[in-house]
């Protein structure tokens, strides 16, 4: 299992085939132990990695930081599950240190992000408050390169 998941976690364009040959399995196996992982909520979605900015899309990304005071019947759960019910969030975490909960948010344009901000998280009863720190450029997510490899044109002197 562990083989598998490591195997889509890096490409999950591979087809049963391929996965088959590379985890020593049957076709049949690997789609029966893909079905088990999805129906067991291990494997929630396959998704591609798109760089937004080379399609032509301009979208404004930021990682907002929260503090809240959970309410006597409400714990970090609850409240994470409000935020992560809003169209803007892209994804949730609870977190250690000076904040409890980490957000991604996704608008078009900064003034989206700071209304988002202003206008659904800040009146929410538990939300003490809210550092928001825009993405100006991304190099790397999920493992995968976002910026183009430099060529070294220095050249190298032979001594």
């Amino acid at each position: 299992m562990e083989k598998l998941l490591a195997l889509l976690e890096q490409n999950a364009r591979l087809t049963n085939a391929q996965l088959a040959v590379m985890t020593g399995k049957t076709e049949e196996e690997v789609a029966a132990e893909l079905a088990k992982l999805e129906a067991d909520g291990i494997i929630h979605g396959y998704q591609a990695l798109i760089d937004w900015e080379k399609a032509g899309r301009q979208l404004v990304e930021a990682r907002i930081e929260i503090k809240v005071v959970p309410k006597r019947d409400m714990g970090f759960d609850e409240i994470a599950g409000i935020i992560a019910g809003f169209s803007e969030v892209s994804s949730v975490y609870l977190m250690s240190g000076g904040y409890d909960i980490g957000v991604t948010v996704i608008g078009k344009s900064f003034r989206d992000i700071a209304m988002f901000v202003a206008q659904r998280l800040a009146v929410l009863d538990s939300v003490q408050s809210t550092a928001t720190h825009f993405v100006l450029n991304k190099y790397k997510e999920k493992g995968v390169l976002f910026m183009e490899r430099q060529k070294d044109e220095r050249e190298v002197g032979l001594l």
